[in-house]
């Protein structure tokens, strides 16, 4: 068992207690290879250690903290208690990433609040499928932000929006930034709000132990932050926090697994998993949703990838191999056919109006909302510039093709996932044992070796394991039944269609959708972070913190 070596069951805080734990052909699978309607109806099996008394959650075991939070009804003075690193699993695999904070707001601006039945904003840092550690964390938002514009993570700073100038998050970063450049924590700002705000941290891809076996590959992320979400729901009564209101929130590959959290609440898929870990015996599942630019349905990603971005140049100005780029994009045909997706006003979504379901539910209002925000003179240089669009009655039109072009290039080679020489990030997410990466499309496996190639066994039930998308298709009772999904128009990490498919998946199984992207934004844009602070209020039904 790995321990954090910088802390131990005995260290104390405020003198009063001690804290528990550290401080060729392209085979489309089926869409829901691994999830059947029994299972899913029958809730989850008991996934918990016997030993689960020693996940209590200790009230006492906190340092009273006051930051100054910005927000943009000005700044916050808030008074919190913070409890740092508590382990979340009896049985932990390595309990730097296996534990969470828990920030509780007790005044703010000098107002005296009660948190007892506040929404519980579950966020976590996860990005590029990355480890995620709050262990050495000092306050509320206190994990290390990546891909931060200009690199690393940002000045140590209470701000929730703190400027760094304009520009996006790099892939596989955890960061998000709003219109301004300015960075922003979703914590921070819960917290602000009078929510109670849990940060989990969860094991990742590149950890490897001693012995050369990565320990960190899929499933490990989501089955860490379905612990987390247990540890917390076994402690109702006694951790702060309207237990059976939690709200997710996730950046890039932490907004897939936000998603994901989301999608497969209380599915007996992960129990041996969890069981493995000694999780609480309590539900996984969550209330509400918030994903951006989730990097999620992962083993349909190079195609959903070319479909969309094919024609696109790479930031070099050459294309990208025609003949791979036009096969993934005749197989995602196949794949969106499966999903058996309609929407109000287009009838089923097929390959062939998708573009005009994005362009016309997603796209144009987009850039109808940020032109309206403009003012007349700003407006006529923008519109100036962008000859493309056309303004008339308030609103915005173009084509998709103009669209393509007025994003340029795109930031992946061919294929952008599963590649060819098992460099992708996602390669050593499929990693097991003491591989580091392994192809987990039959494509890729079947371009590199032979044409009767078949993926590892294990691989079809992770894949399965690290996708909402099956979920939704069963149309898992336990799910989320709250979503706020978003993504800049300008973000080409992975397919438009990601989020457009999530959406309409959602809707159509009746689901309260608040689905949007930002005109113009990249990467780990969050453009209207105080709109998805509000919404949890609404969604949730919380009232406001005064007492």
């Amino acid at each position: 068992m790995r321990r954090h070596p910088s802390r131990t069951r005995g260290d104390i805080v405020k003198r009063r207690t001690v804290i528990g734990g550290i401080g060729a052909a392209v085979a489309v699978p089926a869409i829901a290879t691994f999830v059947n309607n029994e299972a899913m109806a029958s809730g989850s099996e008991s996934a918990s250690a016997t030993s689960s008394g020693a996940l209590v959650f200790d009230k006492d075991a906190y340092t009273e903290l006051t930051t100054t939070i910005t927000t943009d009804a000005g700044d916050r003075s808030v008074t919190y208690h913070f409890y740092k690193a508590i382990t979340y699993v009896t049985n932990p695999v390595d309990e730097k990433y296996q534990s969470l904070n828990v920030s509780v707001p007790v005044r703010i601006d000098g107002t005296a609040v009660d948190a007892t039945r506040a929404p519980i904003l579950f966020a976590n840092s996860v990005g590029g499928y990355m480890p995620s550690s709050v262990a050495d964390a000092t306050g509320v938002g206190g994990a290390e932000m990546t891909g931060t514009p200009g690199g690393g993570a940002p000045t140590a700073s209470a701000s929730a929006s703190a400027s760094t100038g304009s520009g996006e998050v790099e892939s596989g970063g955890n960061a998000q930034v709003d219109g301004q450049g300015g960075m922003v924590s979703n914590a921070k700002l819960g917290l602000a709000a009078g929510y109670v705000v849990v940060e989990p941290g969860a094991r990742g891809r590149t950890l490897v132990d001693s012995s050369g076996t990565y320990y960190g590959t899929a499933p490990a992320a989501i089955v860490d932050l379905k612990a987390a979400v247990r540890y917390v729901r076994f402690n109702k009564g006694r951790i702060p926090g309207n237990t059976d209101r939690i709200v997710s929130s996730g950046t890039s590959a932490g907004g897939a697994l936000s998603a994901l959290l989301g999608a497969s609440g209380d599915s007996p898929l992960y129990a041996k998993h969890l069981k493995a870990l000694g999780a609480a015996d309590a539900s996984d599942a969550i209330f509400a949703s918030g994903d951006w630019c989730p990097i999620t349905d992962l083993e349909h990603a190079d195609m959903a990838y070319e479909w969309n971005w094919g024609a696109n140049k790479l930031g070099s100005g050459s294309l990208v191999d025609r003949t791979v780029s036009k096969e993934l994009s005749t197989a995602f045909t196949e794949y969106q056919a499966s999903l058996g997706l309609r929407a109000k006003g287009f009838g089923a979504l097929t390959a062939r109006n998708l573009d005009d379901y994005l362009l016309r539910t997603f796209l144009q209002p987009a850039a109808t909302k940020y032109l309206k925000s403009l003012s007349e003179t700003a407006r006529s240089t923008y519109l100036a510039a962008n000859t493309f669009i056309t303004w008339a009655d308030g609103k915005a039109t173009f084509t998709w093709a103009d669209f393509l072009t007025h994003v340029g290039a795109r930031k992946k080679d061919t294929p952008a996932f599963d590649a060819f020489d098992l460099s992708a990030g996602e390669n050593n997410l499929f990693g097991v044992g003491t591989t580091k990466a392994r192809h987990f499309t039959l494509y890729s496996l079947r371009h590199e070796g032979s044409s009767s190639a078949r993926l590892d066994s294990d691989l079809p039930e992770k894949l399965t394991l690290m996708n909402p998308m099956p979920f939704i298709a069963k149309r898992n009772p336990s799910r989320a039944k709250h979503w706020w999904i978003r993504v800049g128009t300008k973000d080409s990490d992975t397919s438009l269609s990601v989020v457009g498919n999530l959406a309409a998946g959602l809707e159509g199984l009746g689901d309260d959708v608040n689905a949007a992207m930002y005109w113009d934004s990249g990467h780990g844009a969050n453009d209207d972070a105080a709109d998805f602070i509000a919404w949890i209020a609404k969604v949730t039904g919380y009232r406001g913190y005064k007492k």
